[in-house]
């Protein structure tokens, strides 16, 4: 569920000739480097796949700042996904709203992962303890599906779209993959409305920013260079941004003189301009069962769109910040009810993948 689109600047701002070179590629990691450690983590997945392997599509779902909030627990006949509090985010996320929506767009992918690979479950929330999802499977023959072959693919595309409008025939598509009991999905491809929400990320971001310590939080998952993103396995890459990569000391420093509520307004706005439509996803009840939902649904959405040749991103400033919510569920004739996620999407570029952990420091 990462939504942030990071301007830190490049290293020719900040040094010249000589200097600005061996900055900008010692002990940084190469971008080839990165590319062939994602591909491989983001590789097709086996005919007979070990339960490791499901869990490692399992775990290209979308997350809020990439910080993969989820523990993989295996049984007989089952797998559980479990909150991992030690990467709660809870500045942005004070009651783990995203940390549900999270482990539900996880528990989709492995359940798409399974009917593909002759493994075809059931998910169950769970309520016991911090809550979590269960993922009970048995055996039939392999059932693959569009949804499937589009989760190594899948990215949040935080960048400028071309603007181009979607078919009806392809709405109705991302309307149709996006249903599952208990949420109810918002497409907005009015000019106007869309500007509407533009207004309210704007007002979101600038309310977000000027919170040092929600600053602060996100500052803690950003990696700004391939090594430190290949290493830690997390957080969110500049690069796949459209940022150059720095050195991590400098791209810290560039952070905290650069990352100002106008710019990334200025920044929002564009991307907001040029995206053919938004989706909204509203639960029918506020409770992690109903979050867990959300996020199967917009996984279902973004990999649906995905087929379709479409990019998404998240934009959730105006469910993030509460006193935005109410004008937000109005705007889109829900009010009263607390919307969940706000996803753009359109025709747009193929950035840098984000890193994951592998599937065996996530499972047991």
């Amino acid at each position: 569920m990462g939504r942030r689109a990071l301007l830190i600047g490049g290293a020719a701002v900040v040094a010249g000739g000589a200097g600005a070179a061996w900055v900008g590629t010692r002990n940084m990691g190469s971008m080839g480097e990165y590319d062939a450690s994602v591909a491989q983590l983001r590789s097709v997945l086996s005919a007979q796949p070990a339960l490791t392997d499901l869990v490692r599509y399992a775990t290209l779902a979308p997350n809020g700042h990439n910080t993969q909030p989820w523990r993989f627990r295996f049984s007989e006949g089952k797998i559980d996904i479990l909150p991992d509090i030690a990467r709660r985010t809870p500045v942005v996320d004070p009651d783990d709203h995203h940390l549900f929506v999270s482990l539900g767009g996880a528990a989709e992918n492995l359940a798409l992962a399974g009917a593909a690979r002759g493994r075809p479950g059931e998910v169950i929330f769970t309520p016991g303890g911090l809550g979590g999802i269960a993922f009970a499977y048995g055996e039939a023959p392999p059932a693959s599906s569009a949804l499937f072959d589009a989760i190594p693919v899948r990215q949040s595309t935080r960048a400028d779209y071309d603007g181009r409008s979607v078919s009806v025939v392809d709405l109705n598509a991302l309307a149709t993959a996006a249903q599952i009991p208990g949420v109810d999905v918002l497409l907005v491809t009015d000019r106007s409305k869309i500007d509407q929400v533009r207004d309210l990320v704007i007002q979101g971001n600038t309310k977000q920013l000027e919170d040092a310590a929600f600053v602060r939080e996100l500052k803690s998952w950003i990696r700004f260079n391939p090594l430190q993103a290949m290493s830690s396995g997390d957080g969110l890459f500049s690069v796949a941004s459209g940022n150059p990569p720095l050195p991590t000391w400098l791209g810290s420093t560039m952070f905290d003189a650069t990352f100002k509520p106008k710019a990334e307004n200025d920044k929002y706005a564009s991307q907001l301009n040029t995206s053919a439509g938004i989706a909204v996803f509203v639960g029918e009840r506020e409770d992690r069962d109903h979050w867990t939902r959300v996020g199967r649904s917009s996984q279902r959405f973004a990999l649906q769109a995905t087929a379709l040749g479409l990019k998404c991103s998240y934009i959730n400033q105006p469910v993030e910040v509460a006193g935005l919510r109410p004008e937000l569920a109005s705007l889109i004739g829900m009010a009263g009810r607390r919307p969940d996620l706000i996803m753009r999407f359109g025709y747009g570029p193929t950035l840098p993948y984000s890193a994951r952990r592998p599937a065996s420091l996530v499972s047991a």
